[in-house]
């Protein structure tokens, strides 16, 4: 049995079904796949289309674990997987893979129509609740409780963001009262409160910070993000939002270093700021002398004392090296994903519960996060040759 049809369960399924396994689905919700129809709204990103040993970098302190199976099913076997079920993929600009429709209903068509051929079933608005004393998977549903036992039983509960699309994170009590150790949810892929002015929320809420660099200890992302009426989110942000969460979970602060000219040298933003602006005002000045446009002039004023304004060197140093701290994580309920779950030492190489065999954890339930960009859904996909 599987529980749990989001992508990993699926792709368990489907592996399970193709190797004469007769396979039943249980889903809590009405239908299946409602993250991954959400998260196809805008463009399915499915997978990334850099070389393999920069993608396996991307899975940080869990490369180890996964690294194995990303290489047996990575993105090239992703994209082939796609065009088996009648979906095309390309590699976009930015590296990042999609259906050429775009869309993910096709793609989930395609899918279920196939997991019906291999012998499926699924099971609808049957919500787990945990064991009984039996041993046997109780489900609630509609019409009562009902259990079922399997040989194999596959868990794919997906983590503790979005739960209105299913994934509500309350099977962590169930295996914590059975003794499996599970780490704490954080918010992933999350956006952060900045205590901004209202000045700068009326004039910059909803603009985008370009052609940017963003630093957090040792980690430094080029990229683009949004200034919200909350404070700041967007994809730079996403990619660099674990490393700020976990600078301010351990200390209290979390502060993001801007570098708003990144394509030039300090020694050249301070001599242009260093010609003489006549009657310009700063603003002005900054957008004659270094392009800069009116939102990263706004935030420049926002953040930066006036004395250091006045002086070009100091001004330089500082749209070189901008200081933004941030206040808290935006929560989890808005986060794209979730960092916690299953522990990792709970588990075999195979995602095998080791004080259950038999059971195995799958996708964002376990303790593991990647940024955006097709990372995600990778790592929910290559578990496949457990």
């Amino acid at each position: 049995m599987v529980i749990g049809a989001g992508p990993a369960g699926l792709m368990a399924a489907e592996r399970l079904a193709g190797e004469g396994y007769g396979v039943t689905i249980y889903e809590g919700m009405p239908s299946a796949g409602r993250k991954f129809l959400m998260a196809g709204k805008s463009g399915l990103n499915i997978t990334h289309g850099e070389d393999l040993e920069t993608f396996l970098t991307r899975y940080g302190t869990s490369q180890a674990r996964l690294e194995s199976h990303l290489r047996k099913f990575g993105p090239d076997q992703i994209r082939e997987w796609c065009a088996g079920l009648g979906v095309e993929t390309f590699v976009g600009s930015s590296g990042r893979v999609f259906p050429t429709v775009m869309k993910a209903s096709p793609l989930l068509r395609a899918w279920l129509r196939r997991l019906d051929g291999l012998g499926c079933v699924i099971h609808y608005r049957h919500y787990w609740t945990g064991w009984n004393d039996a041993g046997q998977a109780v489900f609630k549903t509609t019409d009562g409780d009902v259990t079922a036992q399997a040989d194999i039983t596959i868990l794919a509960l997906g983590g503790g963001s979005w739960k209105r699309l299913g994934s509500d994170g309350k099977w962590m009590e169930i295996l914590t009262k059975a003794g499996i150790k599970c780490n704490p949810f954080k918010p992933a892929n999350c956006g952060f409160d900045i205590d901004w002015t209202d000045h700068l929320i009326d004039k910059c809420a909803g603009s985008p910070v370009k052609a940017v660099t963003l630093t957090c200890g040792d980690q430094t992302i080029r990229g683009e993000f949004v200034i919200s009426k909350t404070g700041i989110e967007g994809s730079a942000v996403y990619a660099i939002s674990a490393t700020l969460r976990d600078q301010w979970l351990e200390t209290g602060v979390g502060t993001l270093t801007l570098d708003l000219c990144p394509d030039r040298t300090l020694e050249d933003v301070t001599n242009r700021l260093a010609k003489p602006r006549g009657k310009n005002s700063l603003g002005n000045h900054l957008r004659k002398t270094l392009g800069l446009d009116a939102t990263k002039t706004a935030l420049i004023f926002e953040v930066t004392p006036r004395d250091i304004q006045n002086d070009p060197a100091k001004l330089a140093a500082a749209i070189k090296n901008l200081k933004v701290k941030i206040k808290k994580p935006r929560p989890i309920e808005e986060a794209i994903s979730t960092a916690g779950g299953v522990a990792w030492e709970e588990l075999d190489d195979n995602f095998q519960l080791i004080k259950r065999p038999g059971t195995y954890c799958l996708g964002e339930m376990v303790d593991w996060e990647a940024p955006t960009g097709g990372y995600l859904l990778s790592g929910c996909l290559a578990p496949r040759t457990a």
